[in-house]
């Protein structure tokens, strides 16, 4: 979608979610909507107070009776003039009410919003920045708590408050560093006293504690992708089940049981992961087997981690060991984030079981960091809450004291793009004879990275592909 084409259009859609409720929203939003509130309403309505009224067809029949609001421009989510009506929350009603808007704004141009179109035009006309606006839809979006608040964060600012302090100092350094290229003869001395060094030194790291949370904030909304991956009966379907705390896949002693993966989404400490489990690594002469080998590889590639399943009551089996050499080199081979879980730990002693564990290490020539001893029993649900945290700390999380505010995968990108510029720029600045010119211009680039994360910058190719995720409505 085009960001400015058919932007004069008044549009008008249903603004709650499919399906039967006890409340439903209509709304419209456009430059002046005087003249649809008298046509609906049948007079004007006071400013921003909720009037109950009849909604009248075109013969005068009423469509349902609800609550009509008025937001004139520009004191309204969109800068726009808004009319919103409240109606009982069926599917019929909010189509006829939407057909009748429509109906009544078709001279003046009234259409039917595109997904995410409420919103855009809220970016369009300052009532939010980009990054404000997609919390929008993350926050319609989030899975946990964690995330929920962490959107809030997000809408509220704090993301674009800490962005646009980062693009001051910025600003400022390259105010410095400019101002020397018109008096090169004194360049040198006055870079020295402007302390440009010690600024640049503390906006990386400025920028580097920034890039942490951001970082943080993406893996909270995108969530993560761990696959069980193991040979047959190493217990994937019953750890699944364990971690889910429902028994979603079949779990029985004959081998190749699970022929195809299995997905749940979970949380741990409000952080989405999506669990997948996978048929059981191995050759096998069976077709449909096969298949879902392939299958597992394919979600093996795929995957943000890999919870490399080991059976400790199998260790001691040539077989068993061979076919385990043979899985973690085409492990290695994916170089996907890999966490060991060593399972069956109910079947044996505590301390025979950690003594196998590392003599298998050692034979497999794995360093012992690689494989910490994440003992558990997917059947007595024992050492899961090790391995929960093993998961989140493979993966990258942290719990930052500070908090974390949702961000997106583009604003960890701007931020990394923006810290390669300023080393660039430390190392020209380092230099016996510092290029000026040229660290004027890695500040310059790093300052549109910053500046695209709030949309001060931004291409409408960009801001297309952004709200066309949204819901309609919104």
């Amino acid at each position: 979608m085009n960001p400015l084409a058919r932007q004069a259009d008044p549009i008008a859609a249903v603004a709650t979610a499919p399906g039967r409720g006890a409340v439903g929203i209509v709304r419209a939003t456009g430059r002046d909507l005087r003249d649809l509130v008298r046509a609906l309403c049948g007079r004007d309505l006071e400013p921003r107070h909720a009037t109950l009224l009849p909604f009248r067809d075109a013969e005068g029949r009423v469509i349902d009776t609800g609550l009509a609001l008025h937001f004139p421009a520009p004191h309204s989510y969109t800068g726009e003039d808004v009319l919103e009506l409240q109606a009982h929350g069926g599917p019929v009603v909010l189509q006829l009410l939407l057909l009748r808007l429509l109906e009544l704004g078709r001279d003046s141009g009234l259409r039917p919003a595109e997904p995410g179109e409420f919103t855009q035009r809220a970016f369009l006309n300052g009532k939010l920045d980009l990054a404000q606006a997609e919390a929008v839809a993350d926050l319609i979006d989030a899975t946990t708590a964690t995330a929920a608040r962490s959107a809030s964060r997000s809408l509220a600012g704090e993301l674009s408050q800490r962005v646009h302090a980062l693009a001051d100092r910025l600003r400022e350094l390259r105010a410095l560093v400019e101002a020397t290229l018109d008096f090169p003869e004194e360049d040198i001395d006055f870079i020295r006293a402007a302390g440009v060094a010690g600024r640049l030194q503390a906006l990386q790291e400025q920028l580097a504690a920034m890039l942490a949370r951001t970082r943080q904030g993406a893996l909270l909304r995108e969530g993560l992708h761990v696959v069980l991956a193991g040979q047959p009966n190493v217990g994937k379907s019953s750890l699944l089940n364990a971690l889910a705390g429902a028994e979603l896949a079949i779990v029985t002693d004959v081998p190749g049981t699970t022929r195809d993966r299995v997905s749940q989404a979970i949380q741990i400490e409000g952080v989405p992961l999506h669990i997948i489990d996978t048929a059981g690594l191995r050759d096998t002469g069976d077709a449909v087997e096969r298949i879902g080998v392939a299958r597992s590889w394919d979600a093996i590639a795929e995957a943000d981690a890999v919870v490399f399943l080991h059976d400790l009551t199998r260790l001691h089996e040539p077989d068993y060991a061979l076919a385990e050499a043979q899985i973690a080199a085409s492990l290695a081979r994916h170089r996907p984030t890999l966490l060991h879980a060593w399972n069956k730990v109910d079947a044996l002693d505590a301390s025979v079981a950690e003594v196998r564990r590392r003599q298998f290490c050692q034979a497999m020539g794995w360093a012992e960091d690689e494989t910490a001893a994440l003992n558990f029993s997917a059947r007595q649900h024992t050492g899961l809450d090790a391995l929960r945290q093993a998961l989140l700390a493979g993966c990258g999380w942290r719990t930052l004291p500070e908090g974390v505010f949702l961000a997106r995968t583009r604003h960890v990108q701007a931020l990394e793009a923006c810290a390669a510029h300023l080393m660039v720029g430390q190392g020209l600045l380092g230099a016996a004879v510092p290029a000026l010119d040229l660290l004027a211009e890695e500040l310059r680039l790093a300052h549109q990275p910053l500046m695209a994360i709030t949309g001060a910058v931004t291409a409408d190719d960009l801001l297309g592909d952004i709200f066309s995720r949204f819901c309609i409505g919104k």
